[in-house]
């Protein structure tokens, strides 16, 4: 990935309401959410939803697709997957960043 596309993607989740439209559009998966749906959940209004939904499209972030009069909005994980492994590439040294014991086990 290169680092233009990974700004880009990132300035697109800079702001409250895009980060939280991409979280929830990232929690149903391919189910996907409709603008309705959306507006609902999120109480924001429609032409500012339609705003935030457009700068997320033009990041690649999420896809959209036409079911009947239904516009279905879901994230696109192959690039959300190439971000992860962006922000993690030579994390820790080439080094496992995971501590040896797990949290469960150190409070026990």
């Amino acid at each position: 990935m290169k680092n233009t596309n990974a700004v880009t993607a990132f300035l697109a989740l800079g702001q409250e309401s895009r980060l939280n439209i991409f979280r929830l559009i990232v929690q149903k998966g391919d189910r996907g959410l409709t603008p309705t749906q959306l507006n609902e959940l999120l109480g924001i209004p429609s032409a500012t939803l339609s705003f935030h939904l457009k700068e997320l499209l033009h990041a690649e972030l999420i896809r959209v697709e036409r079911q009947s009069r239904n516009l279905i909005y879901r994230p696109n994980a192959r690039l959300v997957q190439k971000l992860s492994e962006f922000l993690l590439d030579n994390c820790c040294g080439g080094k496992s960043c995971l501590p040896t014991k797990s949290l469960k086990k150190e409070k026990a």
